[in-house]
């Protein structure tokens, strides 16, 4: 009898310690499996798409700014649903009197929500701030002045100057707008050429405006009424942030001398 009890005592003892074990165990693994993966997650762009650039203007609005100029526009350097650009060229020759020269070149840019870079809003309000900053350092400008412009995306800015070329005298006028998370810059400058008095700055700079204005009011038709509500999303395949580069030059929008030195860029400015 001493004998059984000893070994149904010993029996007892190591399955209870085998239970223990395995509770322990059970324990552990439950902690493990409650600790969910969390990946990083940003807020959707608004927009996802653009219109196309060389028809975001009317006619009419057209026939202000470039009066000369072919109504379909050069097309430039563009990429489907992320940057595009177009320009005009007007040149309107009264012979001994002079000529009149325009030229114009609007360019679009959306930027794609990112996980390493950031919201498609925040990219565009960085690079819309690089827009003014380039705008007001052009080689050669004088007279230079900056504005807000209101009634014009979400924001916009007016930079204007004085250009001297061996043309003629250059008024440029360059308004760079944000609406939502796309930037759209728009370049307009006009001289008179051969003797022809030069244009007024401020009924350059209205129009500008007006064909800003125009471009953004196509931008959110793009999209539908309005945009689209915001969503989170993890998605690190949108496109990459714009390079300065994919600012479109004026000098590539025209043909002849006076297109060329319209060019409101560096490197234009640099040549002259």
């Amino acid at each position: 009898m001493l004998i059984a009890a000893g070994c149904s005592s010993d029996s007892g003892d190591s399955g209870s310690g085998s239970g223990g074990g395995g509770d322990k165990a059970a324990g552990a693994g439950a902690t493990v499996s409650a600790s969910p993966s969390t990946a990083p997650t940003v807020q959707a762009a608004a927009y996802k798409s653009l219109p196309e650039s060389c028809g975001v203007l009317s006619s009419k609005t057209l026939k202000s700014l470039v009066p000369k100029a072919p109504k379909s526009g050069k097309k430039g350097t563009s990429e489907a649903g992320t940057r595009g650009s177009c320009s005009w060229s007007s040149l309107d020759n009264n012979g001994v009197k002079g000529s009149q020269f325009r030229w114009l070149n609007v360019s679009l840019l959306r930027f794609e929500s990112d996980t390493s870079r950031g919201t498609g809003e925040a990219q565009a309000a960085k690079y819309y701030e690089q827009q003014i900053q380039d705008a007001q350092s052009v080689a050669g400008a004088k007279n230079a002045k900056s504005q807000a412009v209101s009634g014009t995306g979400d924001a916009a800015t007016l930079v204007r100057y004085d250009l001297k070329k061996k043309e003629g005298a250059f008024k440029q006028q360059t308004v760079v707008t944000r609406v939502e998370n796309v930037v759209v810059t728009v370049d307009y400058n006009g001289a008179g050429l051969a003797g022809d008095k030069a244009p007024s700055a401020d009924t350059l700079a209205k129009l500008a405006e007006r064909a800003a204005k125009e471009t953004v009011t196509a931008v959110s038709a793009a999209n539908g009424e309005g945009a689209a509500s915001p969503a989170p999303s993890d998605s690190a395949s949108g496109s990459k942030a714009p390079s300065k580069s994919a600012s479109p030059s004026a000098s590539k929008s025209a043909t002849g001398s006076a297109s060329k030195s319209a060019s409101p860029s560096k490197s234009a400015a640099k040549k002259s």
